[in-house]
């Protein structure tokens, strides 16, 4: 890859979920619900909601369920999921309902190519292209990103071919004609879908359109729809290689920066790359939740400032904390560094997994990491939004419902994490009991792993087909003791950027990886206002927290003892440990105020994974606590 006559190191290939099969334990339940429960329920509700009927563009005003414009993005990221459950196994009756939804696509695209159902409908073709925020982009994005999907997962080209046409309209109207009323998208979204579309197409004009819209940034103006709008909240503050924080709606942000790090890797650009790099330590040093969410304001829902992140009106959107994965994947690929993995851990068993029901069909669209009931009732007279928190239970349906089917679809293809190849080196990124296979290493090659992760730390590798190349085992951040061996001899490998970097010295080759998993405790930077003075308590990958159906009122008259004893039961309905712990509380008292008496009582503290709060009905709930 070259550039100016520099050359950049050649960027990793992710394993393809195609090739893995999640074969047991903690993800393969979480897999096998998507497919049996969570798909069918969005199914039911964007049938109820009238989300696919709207594909077949007959609404006229006075009927019920009015187009929304970014229901095309919806029922687009429905089918992204539903073609990778196909890619895993068939299943005709799905594989019909999605071949009706893409007759409808093609009896309603226009002949130019183009096609939107809000701009069909509802605002008229008059408008289309006039109202940068209106997601038509954004909504072409997740039609292509479903298309490229089913057609890799069935071979079926139809769907893909009206989305290229759909691609070759976007371009004639904003490369060649530039008769848009805008130039990038209001929300990202195609700049990555592009760039998928090029990789399964070798289609080189996709590649420059993502480049076109990436390039374009800070070029617009203000959104007038948007009132008081700040350039921020569309990262249109700076061209993107000037930009060195993570700024304004955190989905869109995400989004983009996806982008940058595709077109990094595609065009060997080094101040992209560069780019990419400032930002993504900005978000995981100073911006991101311990949870993995990101955007900490509901206004906007958007970043704002280093250190802010408030717990009790945390937004954290769920598809916030899925973008920070895909970034951090696309990072993963362009340079060896554990800190993107780590990242798309903490996201996958926190942030990301707390959005969805014990049930698997319902979700959150905000991720607190705090709730106390009794502030939803609180009465500040004006209506001013100021006493807006987040939702206490998760719903069936939302009206802007882009978290359910981003679920969905990155559960059904949880494969693209495992594992980044490069050159005669295997990254083994994240710990699931699996089977690979490895095409770029030979039909041979492949990859078992045997784990209870994250129950316990120990991982087993079976390397099949693979001699003399190497494998790096990543030392997760939280884990400060761990040993290797392999045949029963301890093996000690070379450490670089959180790998243990270990020879494969034979066709048939195994290694065991023991991570030791105790209970420990986590302390925020100081700067962070509301966590000063207080700790998170975390278990391997998995942040815990309290709630108030097992620890009874004012979780924060509690404290946890740095000194006691911890105890790990295993919980069949949260499928993980709950852990019960020494601690104190403060006794109750009456008055507002009082002379300061240190006293506190010894109690037993129940945590549960921060995953699995709030499917018990509405409670308090806390993650960072005293420590006494």
């Amino acid at each position: 890859i070259r550039k100016g006559g520099i050359y950049l190191n050649k960027p990793g290939i992710s394993s393809n979920y195609a090739d893995i099969a999640v074969t047991g334990g903690f993800w393969r339940h979480k897999q096998d619900r998507n497919r049996a429960v969570t798909l069918p329920a969005v199914q039911n509700r964007f049938q109820e909601t009238g989300r696919f009927d709207a594909f077949r563009c007959d609404w006229r005003e006075g009927d019920p369920n009015q187009p929304h414009f970014f229901w095309d993005s919806d029922v687009a990221k429905w089918m992204e999921s539903a073609a990778y459950l196909l890619q895993e196994k068939p299943d005709p009756a799905l594989e019909a309902f999605v071949e009706g939804l893409i007759d409808q696509i093609e009896e309603n695209q226009r002949q130019d190519g183009y096609f939107n159902i809000w701009y069909t409908v509802v605002e008229g073709s008059g408008k289309r292209f006039t109202q940068r925020t209106n997601h038509e982009l954004y909504c072409a994005g997740h039609l292509i990103e479903a298309a490229v999907a089913y057609y890799q997962a069935t071979g079926k080209d139809r769907f893909l071919k009206l989305m290229e046409r759909y691609a070759d309209a976007i371009e004639t109207v904003f490369r060649k004609e530039r008769s848009a009323r805008f130039y990038t998208p209001g929300h990202s979204e195609i700049e990555l879908a592009l760039i998928r579309l090029y990789d399964c197409t070798g289609e080189k004009r996709y590649l420059e359109l993502s480049r076109h819209f990436v390039d374009s940034k800070a070029t617009d103006a203000p959104d007038s729809s948007y009132p008081n709008h700040n350039p921020k909240f569309t990262q249109d503050h700076l061209p993107v290689r000037e930009q060195s924080t993570a700024e304004g709606h955190a989905v869109r942000a995400a989004y983009l920066y996806c982008a940058m790090a595709d077109l990094a890797a595609r065009l060997g650009d080094q101040e992209l790359l560069a780019a990419c790099k400032r930002i993504f330590d900005n978000i995981v040093d100073r911006r991101m939740y311990l949870t993995g969410g990101i955007g900490s304001s509901y206004l906007g829902e958007a970043f704002t400032i280093d250190y802010d992140l408030p717990n009790l009106t945390a937004y954290a959107e769920t598809c916030a904390a899925i973008g920070l994965v895909f970034f951090s994947q696309r990072m993963s690929l362009l340079e060896q560094n554990s800190k993107y993995a780590d990242a798309i851990e903490r996201a996958l068993y926190n942030g990301f997994l707390s959005a969805q029901s014990l049930s698997g069909d319902s979700f959150f669209y905000e991720n607190p990491l705090e709730i106390d009931p009794r502030l939803h009732k609180k009465n500040t007279c004006q209506g001013d939004g100021s006493a807006r928190y987040p939702m206490l239970e998760r719903q069936k349906v939302f009206e802007c419902s882009c978290c359910p089917p981003n679920i969905t679809r990155l559960l059904a293809s949880l494969g693209n994490y495992l594992y980044v190849y490069r050159e005669n080196t295997v990254f083994v990124q994240q710990y699931m009991e699996s089977q690979a296979r490895c095409p770029l290493f030979g039909e041979q090659a492949a990859i078992a792993q045997k784990t209870a992760y994250p129950h316990d730390g120990a991982v087993r590798l079976t390397f099949t087909g693979l001699k003399g190349k190497t494998a790096a085992l990543r030392i997760p951040g939280w884990c400060r003791r761990w040993n290797l061996t392999s045949g029963g001899a301890a093996v000690t490998p070379e450490l670089k950027n959180g790998y243990a970097l270990v020879p494969i010295g034979s066709d048939l080759f195994q290694v065991e990886l023991t991570l030791e998993m105790p209970v420990f405790l986590v302390e925020s930077n100081p700067r962070v206002q509301e966590n000063a003075g207080r700790a998170a308590v975390q278990r391997g990958p998995l942040v815990y927290c309290l709630e108030g159906i097992d620890n009874g009122d004012n979780l924060r008259s509690l404290a946890y003892d740095a000194n006691g004893t911890q105890k790990l039961v295993f919980d069949q309905d949260i499928g993980a440990y709950r852990i019960d712990a020494d601690g104190f509380q403060k006794p109750s008292f009456f008055s507002l105020y009082r002379p300061y008496d240190p006293a506190m009582t010894p109690v037993t503290l129940h945590f549960i994974p921060y995953y699995a709060f709030a499917n018990r009905g509405p409670s308090e709930m806390i993650v960072w606590i005293q420590v006494r």
